[in-house]
Protein backbone atom coordinates (compact mmCIF):
# COMPACT_ATOMS: atom_id res chain seq x y z
CA UNK A 1 0.00 0.00 0.00
CA UNK A 2 1.24 3.05 -1.39
CA UNK A 3 0.88 6.33 1.01
CA UNK A 4 1.74 9.39 -2.05
CA UNK A 5 2.32 12.62 -0.39
CA UNK A 6 2.38 15.46 -3.05
CA UNK A 7 3.44 19.02 -1.94
CA UNK A 8 3.87 18.48 1.30
CA UNK A 9 6.27 16.61 4.14
CA UNK A 10 2.99 15.75 6.55
CA UNK A 11 4.06 11.88 7.12
CA UNK A 12 4.00 11.31 10.35
CA UNK A 13 0.33 11.66 10.86
CA UNK A 14 -0.65 10.45 7.87
CA UNK A 15 1.07 7.36 8.33
CA UNK A 16 0.29 6.63 11.84
CA UNK A 17 -3.59 7.53 10.92
CA UNK A 18 -3.09 4.71 7.89
CA UNK A 19 -1.13 2.21 9.80
CA UNK A 20 -4.37 2.14 12.44
CA UNK A 21 -6.25 0.22 9.95
CA UNK A 22 -3.83 -1.76 8.03
CA UNK A 23 -1.06 -3.77 10.61
CA UNK A 24 0.71 -6.69 9.24
CA UNK A 25 0.26 -4.27 5.66
CA UNK A 26 2.70 -1.21 6.55
CA UNK A 27 2.03 1.83 4.79
CA UNK A 28 5.13 2.67 1.97
CA UNK A 29 5.18 6.86 2.14
CA UNK A 30 6.63 7.98 -1.26
CA UNK A 31 6.61 10.98 -2.86
CA UNK A 32 6.81 9.35 -6.18
CA UNK A 33 3.49 9.39 -8.04
CA UNK A 34 3.26 5.69 -8.12
CA UNK A 35 -0.76 4.48 -8.60
CA UNK A 36 0.46 1.05 -10.29
CA UNK A 37 -0.42 -0.95 -7.12
CA UNK A 38 -4.29 -2.22 -6.65
CA UNK A 39 -4.29 -0.30 -3.35
CA UNK A 40 -3.10 3.29 -2.63
CA UNK A 41 -3.21 6.64 -0.99
CA UNK A 42 -3.02 10.26 -2.45
CA UNK A 43 -2.51 13.47 -0.33
CA UNK A 44 -1.61 16.70 -2.05
CA UNK A 45 -1.60 20.26 -0.64
CA UNK A 46 -1.72 23.22 -3.41
CA UNK A 47 -1.66 26.77 -3.49
CA UNK A 48 -5.46 28.41 -4.20
CA UNK A 49 -6.19 32.01 -4.57
CA UNK A 50 -6.31 34.50 -2.21
CA UNK A 51 -3.49 32.60 -0.14
CA UNK A 52 -5.63 30.12 0.11
CA UNK A 53 -4.55 26.24 0.10
CA UNK A 54 -6.24 23.12 -1.90
CA UNK A 55 -6.04 19.64 -0.39
CA UNK A 56 -6.67 16.68 -1.68
CA UNK A 57 -7.05 12.73 -0.35
CA UNK A 58 -7.96 9.94 -3.09
CA UNK A 59 -8.12 6.48 -2.24
CA UNK A 60 -8.48 3.12 -4.29
CA UNK A 61 -9.01 -0.17 -2.33
CA UNK A 62 -10.66 -3.21 -3.50
CA UNK A 63 -10.97 -1.22 -7.19
CA UNK A 64 -13.11 1.39 -6.02
CA UNK A 65 -11.53 4.77 -5.75
CA UNK A 66 -12.96 7.48 -3.37
CA UNK A 67 -11.84 11.31 -3.73
CA UNK A 68 -12.51 14.52 -1.58
CA UNK A 69 -11.28 17.92 -2.11
CA UNK A 70 -10.98 20.86 0.98
CA UNK A 71 -9.90 24.56 0.31
CA UNK A 72 -9.13 26.89 3.25
CA UNK A 73 -7.43 29.70 4.71
CA UNK A 74 -4.87 28.88 7.03
CA UNK A 75 -4.36 32.59 7.79
CA UNK A 76 -4.36 33.11 11.13
CA UNK A 77 -3.47 29.79 12.22
CA UNK A 78 -0.44 27.33 12.75
CA UNK A 79 -0.28 26.18 9.10
CA UNK A 80 1.03 22.66 9.34
CA UNK A 81 -1.70 22.02 11.84
CA UNK A 82 -4.31 23.27 9.63
CA UNK A 83 -2.66 20.73 7.00
CA UNK A 84 -2.44 17.79 9.27
CA UNK A 85 -5.72 17.88 10.18
CA UNK A 86 -7.74 18.44 7.37
CA UNK A 87 -5.75 15.77 4.75
CA UNK A 88 -5.96 13.32 8.13
CA UNK A 89 -9.85 14.29 8.69
CA UNK A 90 -10.13 13.68 4.66
CA UNK A 91 -8.51 10.05 5.06
CA UNK A 92 -9.60 8.86 8.07
CA UNK A 93 -13.61 9.07 6.83
CA UNK A 94 -12.38 7.68 3.33
CA UNK A 95 -10.50 4.65 5.05
CA UNK A 96 -13.71 4.19 7.77
CA UNK A 97 -15.63 3.80 4.32
CA UNK A 98 -13.17 1.29 2.70
CA UNK A 99 -12.40 -0.99 5.58
CA UNK A 100 -15.49 -0.79 7.55
CA UNK A 101 -13.81 -0.04 10.65
CA UNK A 102 -14.76 3.11 12.66
CA UNK A 103 -12.15 3.39 15.45
CA UNK A 104 -12.87 4.32 19.07
CA UNK A 105 -10.08 6.58 19.05
CA UNK A 106 -11.23 8.26 15.89
CA UNK A 107 -8.37 9.74 14.23
CA UNK A 108 -6.42 10.46 17.42
CA UNK A 109 -2.57 9.10 16.93
CA UNK A 110 -0.90 10.35 19.64
CA UNK A 111 0.31 7.77 22.40
CA UNK A 112 -0.50 10.20 25.26
CA UNK A 113 -4.48 11.33 24.45
CA UNK A 114 -4.90 12.54 28.21
CA UNK A 115 -2.40 15.62 27.35
CA UNK A 116 -5.43 16.79 25.13
CA UNK A 117 -7.64 17.24 28.43
CA UNK A 118 -4.72 19.28 30.11
CA UNK A 119 -4.14 21.46 26.93
CA UNK A 120 -8.09 21.68 26.14
CA UNK A 121 -8.52 22.93 30.28
CA UNK A 122 -5.61 25.76 29.90
CA UNK A 123 -7.28 26.85 26.96
CA UNK A 124 -10.43 27.34 29.45
CA UNK A 125 -12.30 24.51 27.66
CA UNK A 126 -15.11 22.67 29.59
CA UNK A 127 -15.86 19.32 30.00
CA UNK A 128 -18.67 19.37 28.05
CA UNK A 129 -17.20 21.39 25.31
CA UNK A 130 -14.24 19.23 25.50
CA UNK A 131 -16.47 16.05 24.79
CA UNK A 132 -18.25 17.88 21.86
CA UNK A 133 -14.96 18.97 20.27
CA UNK A 134 -13.05 15.50 20.43
CA UNK A 135 -16.26 13.49 18.80
CA UNK A 136 -17.12 15.89 16.51
CA UNK A 137 -14.19 17.02 15.19
CA UNK A 138 -11.81 14.05 16.56
CA UNK A 139 -14.49 11.63 15.64
CA UNK A 140 -13.65 10.04 19.48
CA UNK A 141 -16.17 7.76 21.14
CA UNK A 142 -18.10 8.99 24.31
CA UNK A 143 -16.66 6.16 25.90
CA UNK A 144 -12.98 7.07 25.22
CA UNK A 145 -13.86 10.18 26.06
CA UNK A 146 -15.30 9.84 29.50
CA UNK A 147 -12.19 7.60 30.28
CA UNK A 148 -9.99 10.50 29.57
CA UNK A 149 -12.11 13.00 31.51
CA UNK A 150 -11.60 10.60 34.37
CA UNK A 151 -8.22 9.78 33.72
CA UNK A 152 -6.85 13.01 33.69
CA UNK A 153 -8.90 13.93 37.30
CA UNK A 154 -7.08 11.59 38.67
CA UNK A 155 -3.66 11.44 36.80
CA UNK A 156 -3.17 15.43 37.90
CA UNK A 157 -3.46 15.19 41.47
CA UNK A 158 0.01 12.71 41.31
CA UNK A 159 1.77 15.31 38.49
CA UNK A 160 1.32 17.93 40.84
CA UNK A 161 3.21 16.55 43.55
CA UNK A 162 6.95 16.22 41.96
CA UNK A 163 8.94 19.42 42.25
CA UNK A 164 11.50 20.17 39.49
CA UNK A 165 14.14 18.55 41.83
CA UNK A 166 12.10 15.03 41.97
CA UNK A 167 13.60 11.66 40.52
CA UNK A 168 12.01 8.28 40.04
CA UNK A 169 15.11 5.33 40.27
CA UNK A 170 14.15 2.29 37.87
CA UNK A 171 16.07 -0.84 38.23
CA UNK A 172 16.59 -3.37 35.74
CA UNK A 173 16.52 -7.41 36.72
CA UNK A 174 15.87 -8.88 32.86
CA UNK A 175 15.46 -12.35 33.64
CA UNK A 176 12.28 -14.08 33.70
CA UNK A 177 11.36 -18.24 34.54
CA UNK A 178 10.91 -18.36 31.05
CA UNK A 179 10.19 -15.50 28.06
CA UNK A 180 6.12 -14.96 26.62
CA UNK A 181 5.59 -15.04 22.90
CA UNK A 182 3.86 -11.73 23.32
CA UNK A 183 6.81 -10.52 25.20
CA UNK A 184 8.84 -7.33 23.80
CA UNK A 185 11.17 -6.37 26.71
CA UNK A 186 14.54 -7.28 27.49
CA UNK A 187 14.56 -10.36 29.47
CA UNK A 188 16.31 -13.77 29.37
CA UNK A 189 14.82 -17.00 30.88
CA UNK A 190 16.46 -18.19 34.11
CA UNK A 191 17.70 -21.34 32.24
CA UNK A 192 19.42 -19.98 29.67
CA UNK A 193 21.23 -16.82 31.30
CA UNK A 194 21.56 -18.50 35.12
CA UNK A 195 25.32 -18.54 34.96
CA UNK A 196 25.31 -14.16 34.33
CA UNK A 197 23.07 -13.45 37.41
CA UNK A 198 25.75 -13.41 39.95
CA UNK A 199 28.30 -10.86 38.07
CA UNK A 200 24.91 -8.96 36.63
CA UNK A 201 23.81 -8.98 40.77
CA UNK A 202 27.03 -7.37 41.44
CA UNK A 203 27.77 -4.74 38.62
CA UNK A 204 23.90 -3.46 39.27
CA UNK A 205 25.30 -2.62 42.87
CA UNK A 206 28.23 -1.37 42.28
CA UNK A 207 26.32 0.81 39.45
CA UNK A 208 23.96 1.71 42.36
CA UNK A 209 26.96 3.25 44.61
CA UNK A 210 28.02 4.90 41.36
CA UNK A 211 24.82 6.86 40.48
CA UNK A 212 24.11 7.64 44.13
CA UNK A 213 26.71 10.47 45.08
CA UNK A 214 25.99 11.96 41.60
CA UNK A 215 21.98 12.92 43.06
CA UNK A 216 23.21 13.41 46.36
CA UNK A 217 25.75 16.10 44.63
CA UNK A 218 23.11 17.78 42.63
CA UNK A 219 20.30 17.82 45.74
CA UNK A 220 17.41 15.71 43.62
CA UNK A 221 15.20 14.24 45.46
CA UNK A 222 13.88 10.45 45.42
CA UNK A 223 10.49 10.15 45.02
CA UNK A 224 9.67 6.66 43.65
CA UNK A 225 11.47 3.28 43.36
CA UNK A 226 10.80 0.64 40.49
CA UNK A 227 11.90 -3.00 40.04
CA UNK A 228 11.09 -3.91 36.95
CA UNK A 229 12.13 -6.54 34.21
CA UNK A 230 11.96 -9.40 33.16
CA UNK A 231 10.70 -10.91 37.17
CA UNK A 232 12.49 -9.62 39.58
CA UNK A 233 11.45 -12.30 41.51
CA UNK A 234 12.99 -14.50 39.01
CA UNK A 235 16.01 -13.87 41.35
CA UNK A 236 16.71 -15.99 44.77
CA UNK A 237 15.57 -14.19 47.65
CA UNK A 238 19.19 -13.79 49.01
CA UNK A 239 20.12 -11.86 45.08
CA UNK A 240 16.86 -9.79 45.16
CA UNK A 241 17.82 -8.56 49.04
CA UNK A 242 21.73 -7.82 48.22
CA UNK A 243 20.54 -4.90 45.48
CA UNK A 244 17.44 -3.81 48.05
CA UNK A 245 20.06 -3.02 50.88
CA UNK A 246 22.05 -1.38 48.16
CA UNK A 247 19.24 1.13 47.16
CA UNK A 248 18.66 1.63 51.08
CA UNK A 249 22.53 2.03 51.63
CA UNK A 250 23.32 4.86 49.17
CA UNK A 251 20.28 6.77 48.33
CA UNK A 252 18.13 8.64 50.41
CA UNK A 253 14.62 7.42 50.66
CA UNK A 254 13.11 9.81 53.26
CA UNK A 255 10.95 11.49 50.97
CA UNK A 256 9.94 8.64 49.46
CA UNK A 257 5.86 8.17 47.97
CA UNK A 258 6.09 4.47 46.39
CA UNK A 259 8.47 1.27 46.19
CA UNK A 260 7.51 -1.02 44.11
CA UNK A 261 8.82 -4.34 42.90
CA UNK A 262 7.30 -6.50 40.36
CA UNK A 263 6.92 -9.97 41.27
CA UNK A 264 5.34 -10.59 38.22
CA UNK A 265 5.08 -14.59 37.42
CA UNK A 266 3.34 -16.43 40.20
CA UNK A 267 6.04 -19.24 39.65
CA UNK A 268 8.65 -17.16 41.21
CA UNK A 269 6.93 -15.84 44.20
CA UNK A 270 7.25 -17.81 47.56
CA UNK A 271 6.65 -17.14 51.27
CA UNK A 272 10.57 -16.16 51.86
CA UNK A 273 10.19 -13.34 48.97
CA UNK A 274 7.44 -11.73 49.82
CA UNK A 275 8.35 -11.51 53.94
CA UNK A 276 11.95 -10.19 52.59
CA UNK A 277 10.14 -7.83 50.58
CA UNK A 278 7.95 -6.41 53.45
CA UNK A 279 10.62 -6.16 55.57
CA UNK A 280 12.57 -3.78 53.42
CA UNK A 281 10.49 -0.90 52.94
CA UNK A 282 9.08 -2.49 49.54
CA UNK A 283 5.22 -0.61 49.76
CA UNK A 284 3.56 -2.13 46.24
CA UNK A 285 3.78 -5.33 44.18
CA UNK A 286 2.81 -6.66 41.09
CA UNK A 287 1.47 -9.93 40.70
CA UNK A 288 0.44 -10.73 37.06
CA UNK A 289 -1.83 -13.27 35.73
CA UNK A 290 -2.23 -11.67 32.47
CA UNK A 291 -5.10 -14.33 32.29
CA UNK A 292 -6.90 -16.47 34.72
CA UNK A 293 -7.45 -19.23 31.43
CA UNK A 294 -4.60 -21.94 31.88
CA UNK A 295 -5.41 -23.05 28.41
CA UNK A 296 -4.40 -19.34 26.88
CA UNK A 297 -1.40 -19.26 29.39
CA UNK A 298 0.10 -22.88 27.91
CA UNK A 299 -0.36 -21.16 24.61
CA UNK A 300 1.33 -17.98 25.38
CA UNK A 301 4.53 -19.92 27.40
CA UNK A 302 3.99 -18.91 30.94
CA UNK A 303 4.92 -21.83 33.21
CA UNK A 304 2.53 -21.49 35.70
CA UNK A 305 -1.69 -21.78 36.21
CA UNK A 306 -4.47 -19.42 37.28
CA UNK A 307 -4.79 -21.15 40.59
CA UNK A 308 -1.40 -20.45 41.84
CA UNK A 309 -1.77 -16.63 40.61
CA UNK A 310 -4.51 -17.05 43.67
CA UNK A 311 -2.35 -19.10 45.87
CA UNK A 312 0.37 -16.17 45.75
CA UNK A 313 -2.04 -13.35 46.02
CA UNK A 314 -2.92 -15.18 48.94
CA UNK A 315 0.36 -15.76 50.18
CA UNK A 316 0.87 -11.81 49.50
CA UNK A 317 -1.89 -10.97 52.24
CA UNK A 318 -0.58 -13.17 54.72
CA UNK A 319 2.69 -11.45 54.18
CA UNK A 320 1.37 -8.09 54.98
CA UNK A 321 1.21 -6.71 51.41
CA UNK A 322 -1.77 -3.88 50.95
CA UNK A 323 -0.72 -2.47 47.96
CA UNK A 324 -0.64 -5.38 44.92
CA UNK A 325 -1.16 -4.66 41.29
CA UNK A 326 -2.24 -7.31 38.70
CA UNK A 327 -1.48 -7.01 35.30
CA UNK A 328 -3.79 -8.55 32.67
CA UNK A 329 -3.51 -8.29 28.91
CA UNK A 330 -6.67 -8.54 26.24
CA UNK A 331 -6.32 -9.98 23.16
CA UNK A 332 -4.07 -12.78 24.09
CA UNK A 333 -3.48 -15.76 21.62
CA UNK A 334 -6.92 -18.33 22.19
CA UNK A 335 -8.47 -16.24 24.60
CA UNK A 336 -12.54 -15.06 23.52
CA UNK A 337 -14.68 -12.85 24.88
CA UNK A 338 -16.39 -15.05 27.28
CA UNK A 339 -13.49 -16.16 29.10
CA UNK A 340 -11.62 -12.88 29.22
CA UNK A 341 -15.02 -11.66 31.01
CA UNK A 342 -14.42 -14.60 33.46
CA UNK A 343 -10.79 -13.55 33.83
CA UNK A 344 -11.86 -9.90 34.49
CA UNK A 345 -14.83 -11.09 37.10
CA UNK A 346 -12.17 -13.41 39.24
CA UNK A 347 -9.71 -10.38 39.27
CA UNK A 348 -12.06 -7.79 41.12
CA UNK A 349 -13.49 -10.89 43.22
CA UNK A 350 -9.74 -10.80 44.72
CA UNK A 351 -9.62 -6.91 45.59
CA UNK A 352 -6.24 -6.14 44.30
CA UNK A 353 -5.51 -2.21 44.92
CA UNK A 354 -4.03 -1.82 41.43
CA UNK A 355 -5.50 -3.27 38.13
CA UNK A 356 -3.47 -2.61 34.89
CA UNK A 357 -5.27 -3.60 31.81
CA UNK A 358 -2.97 -3.86 28.33
CA UNK A 359 -3.85 -4.25 24.96
CA UNK A 360 -2.16 -6.73 23.00
CA UNK A 361 -1.36 -5.79 19.40
CA UNK A 362 -3.78 -8.09 16.98
CA UNK A 363 -1.57 -9.12 14.04
CA UNK A 364 -3.21 -8.89 10.42
CA UNK A 365 -2.75 -10.32 6.74
CA UNK A 366 -0.25 -9.12 4.57
CA UNK A 367 -3.53 -8.98 2.16
CA UNK A 368 -6.15 -6.66 1.99
CA UNK A 369 -8.36 -9.37 0.24
CA UNK A 370 -12.14 -9.77 1.58
CA UNK A 371 -11.68 -12.81 3.61
CA UNK A 372 -8.86 -11.03 6.02
CA UNK A 373 -10.40 -7.62 6.03
CA UNK A 374 -13.50 -9.71 7.75
CA UNK A 375 -11.59 -11.83 10.24
CA UNK A 376 -9.59 -8.08 11.22
CA UNK A 377 -12.81 -6.80 11.60
CA UNK A 378 -13.91 -9.79 13.78
CA UNK A 379 -10.84 -9.15 15.78
CA UNK A 380 -10.75 -5.96 15.92
CA UNK A 381 -14.42 -5.70 17.53
CA UNK A 382 -13.28 -9.00 19.95
CA UNK A 383 -10.67 -6.61 21.55
CA UNK A 384 -13.00 -3.41 21.57
CA UNK A 385 -15.62 -5.12 23.37
CA UNK A 386 -12.94 -6.97 25.91
CA UNK A 387 -11.76 -3.26 26.90
CA UNK A 388 -15.50 -2.26 27.13
CA UNK A 389 -16.31 -4.85 29.31
CA UNK A 390 -13.49 -4.59 31.68
CA UNK A 391 -13.55 -0.39 32.09
CA UNK A 392 -17.40 -1.26 32.97
CA UNK A 393 -16.68 -3.65 35.51
CA UNK A 394 -13.75 -1.79 37.29
CA UNK A 395 -15.43 1.23 37.12
CA UNK A 396 -18.76 -0.37 38.77
CA UNK A 397 -16.68 -1.84 41.08
CA UNK A 398 -14.29 0.69 42.72
CA UNK A 399 -11.43 0.83 40.31
CA UNK A 400 -10.83 4.42 38.85
CA UNK A 401 -8.55 4.77 35.73
CA UNK A 402 -5.52 6.83 37.21
CA UNK A 403 -3.10 6.74 33.82
CA UNK A 404 -3.48 5.92 30.11
CA UNK A 405 -0.99 5.41 27.29
CA UNK A 406 -1.44 4.29 23.51
CA UNK A 407 1.10 2.11 21.79
CA UNK A 408 1.57 2.02 17.75
CA UNK A 409 1.46 -1.67 17.34
CA UNK A 410 -1.67 -2.48 18.68
CA UNK A 411 -4.87 -2.55 16.94
CA UNK A 412 -6.33 0.88 16.43
CA UNK A 413 -3.57 1.80 19.43
CA UNK A 414 -6.00 0.47 21.60
CA UNK A 415 -4.81 1.70 25.18
CA UNK A 416 -3.22 0.24 28.04
CA UNK A 417 -4.75 1.67 31.22
CA UNK A 418 -4.09 1.85 35.03
CA UNK A 419 -7.13 1.50 37.40
CA UNK A 420 -7.86 1.43 41.09
CA UNK A 421 -9.02 1.81 44.15
CA UNK A 422 -9.19 5.16 45.34
CA UNK A 423 -5.90 6.82 47.19
CA UNK A 424 -3.77 3.53 45.51
CA UNK A 425 -2.74 4.89 42.52
CA UNK A 426 0.59 3.63 41.26
CA UNK A 427 2.84 6.98 41.16
CA UNK A 428 5.88 5.51 38.89
CA UNK A 429 3.86 4.64 36.05
CA UNK A 430 2.53 8.32 35.53
CA UNK A 431 5.58 9.77 36.18
CA UNK A 432 7.44 7.41 33.69
CA UNK A 433 4.45 7.91 30.97
CA UNK A 434 4.16 11.75 31.42
CA UNK A 435 7.76 12.37 31.78
CA UNK A 436 7.25 14.72 34.69
CA UNK A 437 10.39 14.24 36.20
CA UNK A 438 13.75 12.20 35.84
CA UNK A 439 13.28 8.53 35.72
CA UNK A 440 17.25 7.20 36.09
CA UNK A 441 17.88 3.73 34.88
CA UNK A 442 20.13 1.06 35.88
CA UNK A 443 21.26 -2.14 35.17
CA UNK A 444 21.00 -4.01 31.44
CA UNK A 445 18.18 -2.37 29.46
CA UNK A 446 17.54 0.64 31.70
CA UNK A 447 16.97 4.01 29.49
CA UNK A 448 17.43 7.22 31.98
CA UNK A 449 15.12 10.22 31.13
CA UNK A 450 16.32 13.53 32.48
CA UNK A 451 13.91 16.66 32.39
CA UNK A 452 15.32 19.72 32.78
CA UNK A 453 14.16 21.07 36.49
CA UNK A 454 11.74 23.55 35.78
CA UNK A 455 11.72 23.06 31.76
CA UNK A 456 11.14 20.73 29.46
CA UNK A 457 14.19 19.86 27.93
CA UNK A 458 14.59 15.80 28.09
CA UNK A 459 17.64 13.81 27.72
CA UNK A 460 17.94 10.17 27.41
CA UNK A 461 20.86 7.71 28.21
CA UNK A 462 20.83 4.13 27.43
CA UNK A 463 22.26 1.09 29.17
CA UNK A 464 23.49 -1.75 26.88
CA UNK A 465 20.45 -3.88 26.22
CA UNK A 466 21.28 -7.50 26.91
CA UNK A 467 22.63 -8.60 30.41
CA UNK A 468 25.86 -9.77 28.66
CA UNK A 469 26.87 -6.74 26.79
CA UNK A 470 25.79 -5.34 30.14
CA UNK A 471 28.78 -7.71 32.04
CA UNK A 472 30.95 -7.20 29.55
CA UNK A 473 31.08 -3.20 28.47
CA UNK A 474 30.01 -2.18 32.26
CA UNK A 475 33.02 0.30 32.49
CA UNK A 476 31.29 1.97 29.37
CA UNK A 477 28.04 1.83 30.82
CA UNK A 478 29.52 3.83 34.42
CA UNK A 479 30.87 6.45 31.83
CA UNK A 480 28.01 7.20 29.91
CA UNK A 481 26.36 7.55 33.68
CA UNK A 482 28.64 10.85 33.89
CA UNK A 483 26.00 12.32 31.47
CA UNK A 484 23.81 12.79 34.57
CA UNK A 485 25.79 15.60 36.26
CA UNK A 486 26.60 17.59 32.95
CA UNK A 487 22.69 17.64 32.39
CA UNK A 488 22.13 18.55 35.26
CA UNK A 489 25.03 21.89 35.49
CA UNK A 490 24.16 22.78 32.13
CA UNK A 491 23.85 26.75 32.04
Amino acid sequence: MNLILDGHSYKYELESLANMFFHGNRVRVTQEKDFSGEDWIYTGVFPAEGGKLRLEVSTQMDAKRRAETFVGDPAGKDKDRFCEYHLCRMLYLQLVEATGLSLAWGMLTGVRPVRLIYRYRERGMDDRQIREHLHRDYFVSQEKIDLLLRTADKEQQILSLSRPESFSLYLSIPFCPSRCNYCSFVSHSIERAKKLIPDYVDLLIQEIAYVAPMVKTLGLRLETVYFGGGTPTALTSEQLEQIIRAVAAHFDLSCLREYTVEAGRPDTITRQKLDMLKQNGVTRISINPQTMNDDVLRQIGRRHTAAQTVEAFALARQAGHDNINMDLIAGLTGDDLESFCRTIDQIIALGPENITLHTLSVKRSSRLGQQEKAFYQQEHQKVSDMLSYAGKQFWQNGYQPYYLYRQKNTMENLENVGYCQAGREGYYNVYIMDETHSIIALGAGGVSKLRQPGGSLLHRIFNYKYPYEYISRFDSVLERKKEILRFYQQP
